[in-house]
C-alpha cells in the first residue's frame, strides 16, 4: 500500500475514533495540544517546498535508501506502544489521545527524510561542474 494513502486513511480513522469516543470538543483540544509538532511539520514542509522548487526540471538522485518495514512489524511496534500508553496514560482514553501525536511524528519523519534527500540533491547540483 502506498505510504501517502496509508497516512490519509489513518488520519481519517483517528479523527473518526476521536469524534465517536471523545466528542468534538475534546478532539479539537487534543489536536490543539500538539501545536508545536504541527508547527515543526509546517516548517519542514516549507523547507521541502523550497528545495523542490530549486530542483524543478532537474533529475534527482535518491541518496537516502528507504528501509521498508513490513506491515506486520509496524503493527507489532504500534501495539507495544499502545500497551505502554495504556499503562502510563491512565487507560484507554489516555492511550488513544496519543494517536494524533504518533501520526504527526510519522509525517515529520517521512517529510524530514524527503527534505534531506532534496537538500543533498541541491548541494550536488550546486557543486556539479
Amino acid at each position: 500500500m502506498n505510504t501517502k494513502n496509508l497516512f490519509i486513511l489513518s488520519f481519517i480513522a483517528i479523527l473518526t475514533t476521536y469524534y465517536f469516543i471523545l466528542g468534538i470538543d475534546k478532539s479539537i483540544q487534543l489536536i490543539k495540544d500538539e501545536y508545536l509538532s504541527i508547527l515543526a511539520l509546517i516548517v519542514i514542509l516549507l523547507s521541502l517546498l523550497f528545495f523542490k522548487l530549486k530542483l524543478k526540471g532537474h533529475q534527482t538522485i535518491n541518496f537516502i535508501q528507504n528501509n521498508q518495514f513490513s506491515l506486520k512489524s509496524t503493527i507489532l511496534f504500534f501495539l507495544v506502544f499502545q500497551v505502554v500508553d495504556y499503562y502510563y496514560e491512565n487507560g484507554f482514553i489516555g492511550m488513544i489521545s496519543q494517536w494524533f501525536l504518533y501520526w504527526i511524528m510519522g509525517l515529520i519523519a517521512i517529510t524530514l527524510m524527503e527534505t534531506i534527500n532534496c537538500y543533498k540533491n541541491y548541494k550536488y547540483l550546486k557543486n556539479k561542474p
